[in-house]
């Protein structure tokens, strides 16, 4: 995983979207190998309930900058610390239906043990980016979106989660540009209407 050519790329902005966000993508070495820090979102959450996400959420008036949203929501949800956080660089933004711009911003942390923060939070996973990476976990499905059109949902399938959404383009892009893995073409499964938009 070359993280080098994150710091090299050039995200693209968003800026038309009504609210701004940003999340952490928190690459951890454990064993030797490295992977990803994931939330799961707690169940009463109003807004993608029990979903698999990336630390983060909408800034706030005192944020000066995206970069410090995503701190500080990282800091509220799993107890890391900004002086702990080595960054890395930015991804693309991206839309969501709920009319963010979110901002993903890579950054290396220490494999330690995190805090959840039960309101938020209902449980943190480290998943390897070698599985991540393996075909046999990875499928796709074509959705019929109302507001984008025709798009494509990536879902991982590792250690019993489900990384799929927003958070599965940004690990598709995260994964694209940091190893050789590219998104296979083929579509696994094809859907008339969309039950559960998602982003």
């Amino acid at each position: 995983m070359d993280l080098g050519r994150v710091t090299d790329s050039v995200p693209r902005p968003v800026t038309d979207e009504d609210r701004d966000a940003a999340v952490l993508v928190p690459v951890v070495v454990r064993e030797g190998e490295p992977g990803l820090l994931f939330t799961k979102r707690a169940d009463h959450l109003g807004e993608h309930p029990g979903q698999m996400s990336f630390p983060g959420g909408g800034r706030e008036p005192g944020d000066a900058t995206l970069w410090e949203t995503a701190l500080r929501e990282a800091r509220e949800e799993i107890g890391l610390r900004p002086e702990e956080v080595e960054g890395v660089g930015r991804l693309d933004d991206i839309r969501t239906v709920t009319n963010y711009a979110v901002t993903p911003f890579v950054a290396k942390i220490p494999d330690r043990r995190y805090d959840p923060d039960e309101r938020e939070v209902a449980e943190i996973a480290v998943l390897p980016v070698s599985a991540l990476l393996d075909a046999d976990n990875y499928e796709t499905e074509h959705r019929d979106h109302p507001n984008y059109g025709e798009i494509v949902i990536h879902f991982f399938h590792v250690d019993g989660y489900t990384v799929w959404g927003a958070t599965g383009r940004i690990v598709v892009q995260l994964l694209e540009l940091t190893t050789d893995w590219r998104a296979p073409e083929r579509i696994d499964r094809f859907v008339d209407t969309d039950p559960d938009l998602d982003d």
